[in-house]
Protein backbone atom coordinates (compact mmCIF):
# COMPACT_ATOMS: atom_id res chain seq x y z
CA UNK A 1 0.00 0.00 0.00
CA UNK A 2 1.20 3.46 -0.75
CA UNK A 3 1.48 6.17 1.53
CA UNK A 4 -1.58 8.04 -0.40
CA UNK A 5 -3.87 4.61 0.09
CA UNK A 6 -2.64 5.11 3.69
CA UNK A 7 -4.09 8.37 3.99
CA UNK A 8 -7.34 7.86 2.03
CA UNK A 9 -8.17 4.75 4.22
CA UNK A 10 -6.96 6.86 7.46
CA UNK A 11 -9.00 9.53 5.91
CA UNK A 12 -12.42 7.26 5.33
CA UNK A 13 -12.29 5.89 9.22
CA UNK A 14 -12.28 8.85 10.45
CA UNK A 15 -15.09 10.21 8.75
CA UNK A 16 -17.05 7.11 9.70
CA UNK A 17 -15.78 7.90 13.56
CA UNK A 18 -17.55 11.02 12.91
CA UNK A 19 -20.59 9.21 11.65
CA UNK A 20 -20.97 6.75 14.60
CA UNK A 21 -20.33 10.06 16.92
CA UNK A 22 -23.36 11.59 15.47
CA UNK A 23 -25.61 8.35 15.67
CA UNK A 24 -24.57 8.46 19.63
CA UNK A 25 -25.61 11.49 19.36
CA UNK A 26 -29.24 10.97 18.11
CA UNK A 27 -29.40 7.95 20.52
CA UNK A 28 -28.55 10.39 23.38
CA UNK A 29 -31.52 13.01 22.29
CA UNK A 30 -33.86 10.07 22.11
CA UNK A 31 -33.06 8.98 25.50
CA UNK A 32 -33.38 12.49 26.51
CA UNK A 33 -36.90 12.73 25.27
CA UNK A 34 -38.57 9.20 25.40
CA UNK A 35 -36.74 7.80 28.36
CA UNK A 36 -36.58 11.51 30.31
CA UNK A 37 -33.15 11.43 31.10
CA UNK A 38 -31.80 14.97 31.66
CA UNK A 39 -28.39 13.53 31.81
CA UNK A 40 -28.27 12.28 28.19
CA UNK A 41 -28.91 15.52 27.17
CA UNK A 42 -25.66 16.70 29.04
CA UNK A 43 -23.77 13.67 27.21
CA UNK A 44 -25.02 14.58 23.86
CA UNK A 45 -23.16 18.21 24.29
CA UNK A 46 -20.17 16.94 25.29
CA UNK A 47 -20.36 14.62 22.42
CA UNK A 48 -20.80 17.37 20.01
CA UNK A 49 -18.01 18.87 21.18
CA UNK A 50 -15.82 15.93 19.56
CA UNK A 51 -17.46 15.62 16.57
CA UNK A 52 -16.70 19.52 15.91
CA UNK A 53 -13.00 18.56 17.09
CA UNK A 54 -12.92 15.84 14.52
CA UNK A 55 -14.41 17.78 11.68
CA UNK A 56 -11.55 20.07 12.08
CA UNK A 57 -8.57 17.54 12.15
CA UNK A 58 -10.12 16.04 9.32
CA UNK A 59 -10.74 18.78 7.16
CA UNK A 60 -6.84 20.07 7.73
CA UNK A 61 -5.85 16.10 6.62
CA UNK A 62 -7.98 16.64 3.73
CA UNK A 63 -6.24 19.43 2.42
CA UNK A 64 -2.87 18.69 3.44
CA UNK A 65 -3.09 15.06 1.88
CA UNK A 66 -4.25 16.87 -1.39
CA UNK A 67 -1.26 19.34 -1.56
CA UNK A 68 1.17 16.87 -0.72
CA UNK A 69 0.12 14.14 -2.42
CA UNK A 70 -1.38 15.55 -5.65
CA UNK A 71 -3.83 12.67 -5.93
CA UNK A 72 -5.42 11.77 -9.79
CA UNK A 73 -8.89 11.97 -10.68
CA UNK A 74 -10.53 9.26 -9.05
CA UNK A 75 -8.49 9.75 -5.11
CA UNK A 76 -9.44 13.33 -5.77
CA UNK A 77 -13.06 12.68 -6.36
CA UNK A 78 -13.02 10.81 -2.94
CA UNK A 79 -10.97 13.27 -1.16
CA UNK A 80 -13.62 16.20 -2.53
CA UNK A 81 -16.76 14.13 -1.45
CA UNK A 82 -15.63 13.29 1.73
CA UNK A 83 -14.50 17.57 2.52
CA UNK A 84 -18.34 18.36 1.61
CA UNK A 85 -19.63 15.79 4.03
CA UNK A 86 -17.87 17.22 6.54
CA UNK A 87 -20.39 20.06 7.14
CA UNK A 88 -23.18 18.26 6.54
CA UNK A 89 -21.86 15.19 9.25
CA UNK A 90 -21.13 18.18 12.10
CA UNK A 91 -24.37 20.21 11.52
CA UNK A 92 -26.29 17.23 11.83
CA UNK A 93 -24.39 16.37 15.64
CA UNK A 94 -25.69 20.13 15.89
CA UNK A 95 -29.49 19.54 15.18
CA UNK A 96 -28.80 16.30 17.79
CA UNK A 97 -27.87 18.13 20.52
CA UNK A 98 -30.54 20.79 19.78
CA UNK A 99 -32.81 17.57 20.01
CA UNK A 100 -31.51 16.42 23.19
CA UNK A 101 -31.74 19.85 25.06
CA UNK A 102 -35.34 20.36 23.79
CA UNK A 103 -36.09 17.16 24.84
CA UNK A 104 -34.48 17.29 27.79
CA UNK A 105 -37.34 20.28 28.52
CA UNK A 106 -40.31 18.95 27.42
CA UNK A 107 -39.47 15.28 29.51
CA UNK A 108 -40.16 17.58 32.36
CA UNK A 109 -43.87 17.88 32.22
CA UNK A 110 -46.37 14.97 30.49
CA UNK A 111 -46.42 14.53 27.28
CA UNK A 112 -48.90 16.36 25.32
CA UNK A 113 -49.11 13.35 22.31
CA UNK A 114 -47.86 10.25 22.29
CA UNK A 115 -44.27 10.41 20.72
CA UNK A 116 -45.30 7.53 18.29
CA UNK A 117 -44.14 9.52 15.04
CA UNK A 118 -41.42 10.83 16.45
CA UNK A 119 -39.92 7.74 17.71
CA UNK A 120 -40.08 6.16 14.43
CA UNK A 121 -37.92 9.19 13.03
CA UNK A 122 -35.44 8.11 15.41
CA UNK A 123 -35.52 4.65 14.68
CA UNK A 124 -35.29 5.58 10.62
CA UNK A 125 -32.28 8.26 11.65
CA UNK A 126 -30.59 5.27 13.38
CA UNK A 127 -30.92 2.99 10.46
CA UNK A 128 -29.90 5.61 7.69
CA UNK A 129 -26.45 6.04 9.50
CA UNK A 130 -26.07 2.79 10.16
CA UNK A 131 -26.55 2.53 6.20
CA UNK A 132 -24.47 5.37 5.11
CA UNK A 133 -21.81 4.40 7.65
CA UNK A 134 -21.68 0.81 5.29
CA UNK A 135 -21.77 3.02 2.13
CA UNK A 136 -18.65 5.57 3.11
CA UNK A 137 -17.01 2.48 4.93
CA UNK A 138 -17.06 -0.47 2.04
CA UNK A 139 -17.84 2.19 -1.11
CA UNK A 140 -21.21 0.85 -1.09
CA UNK A 141 -23.05 2.50 -3.63
CA UNK A 142 -26.02 0.73 -3.13
CA UNK A 143 -26.46 1.44 1.17
CA UNK A 144 -25.93 5.00 -0.02
CA UNK A 145 -29.30 4.80 -2.46
CA UNK A 146 -30.25 3.31 0.30
CA UNK A 147 -29.75 5.82 2.84
CA UNK A 148 -30.75 8.52 0.34
CA UNK A 149 -34.40 7.48 -0.09
CA UNK A 150 -34.70 6.87 3.78
CA UNK A 151 -35.52 10.87 3.95
CA UNK A 152 -38.90 10.08 2.20
CA UNK A 153 -40.57 8.83 5.14
CA UNK A 154 -38.43 11.36 7.50
CA UNK A 155 -40.16 13.79 6.09
CA UNK A 156 -43.74 12.80 5.92
CA UNK A 157 -43.73 11.88 8.99
CA UNK A 158 -42.30 15.18 10.30
CA UNK A 159 -45.14 16.86 8.08
CA UNK A 160 -47.41 14.96 9.98
CA UNK A 161 -46.63 15.86 13.19
CA UNK A 162 -46.76 19.46 12.22
CA UNK A 163 -50.15 18.91 10.97
CA UNK A 164 -51.61 17.02 14.73
CA UNK A 165 -49.67 20.06 16.51
CA UNK A 166 -50.92 22.92 14.84
CA UNK A 167 -54.55 21.68 15.34
CA UNK A 168 -53.46 21.32 18.60
CA UNK A 169 -52.59 24.27 19.57
CA UNK A 170 -55.84 25.87 17.78
CA UNK A 171 -57.79 23.46 20.20
CA UNK A 172 -56.17 24.36 23.53
CA UNK A 173 -53.70 27.57 23.58
CA UNK A 174 -52.80 26.12 26.91
CA UNK A 175 -50.63 24.10 25.19
CA UNK A 176 -49.05 26.73 22.38
CA UNK A 177 -45.39 26.61 24.72
CA UNK A 178 -45.10 23.10 25.00
CA UNK A 179 -46.26 22.07 21.35
CA UNK A 180 -43.89 24.81 19.74
CA UNK A 181 -40.94 23.27 21.53
CA UNK A 182 -41.81 19.65 20.28
CA UNK A 183 -42.48 21.38 16.75
CA UNK A 184 -39.10 22.35 16.63
CA UNK A 185 -37.60 19.53 17.93
CA UNK A 186 -39.24 17.83 14.84
CA UNK A 187 -37.96 20.14 12.80
CA UNK A 188 -34.70 19.59 14.39
CA UNK A 189 -34.95 15.84 13.59
CA UNK A 190 -35.94 16.43 9.77
CA UNK A 191 -33.01 18.54 9.47
CA UNK A 192 -30.77 15.76 10.47
CA UNK A 193 -32.54 13.38 7.49
CA UNK A 194 -31.79 16.19 5.30
CA UNK A 195 -28.07 16.38 5.83
CA UNK A 196 -27.36 12.49 5.71
CA UNK A 197 -29.34 12.70 2.42
CA UNK A 198 -26.76 15.02 1.19
CA UNK A 199 -23.89 12.75 2.47
CA UNK A 200 -25.67 10.18 0.77
CA UNK A 201 -25.98 12.11 -2.62
CA UNK A 202 -22.01 13.08 -2.53
CA UNK A 203 -21.00 9.21 -1.80
CA UNK A 204 -23.19 8.65 -5.11
CA UNK A 205 -20.60 11.01 -6.39
CA UNK A 206 -17.77 9.68 -5.47
CA UNK A 207 -18.72 5.89 -6.22
CA UNK A 208 -20.31 6.59 -9.58
CA UNK A 209 -19.45 9.98 -11.11
CA UNK A 210 -23.56 10.45 -10.87
CA UNK A 211 -24.83 13.73 -9.61
CA UNK A 212 -27.53 12.81 -7.55
CA UNK A 213 -30.09 16.06 -6.70
CA UNK A 214 -33.35 14.38 -4.87
CA UNK A 215 -36.79 16.51 -6.37
CA UNK A 216 -38.30 18.18 -2.95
Amino acid sequence: MNALDQNLQEITASVVRMLSLVRESVGLAKRALIDAEPGAAEKCAENDLKIDALEAEIDQTILTVIARRQPAATDLRLLGALHRTLAEIERAGDNARHVARVGAELAEKPPIKKYVDTERIFEILNVMIETTIRGIAEGDVSAARSALEMDDEIDDLYEQIQRELLTYMMENPKIISQATKLLSMARYLERIGDHFENVNEHAIYWLTGERVIKAG
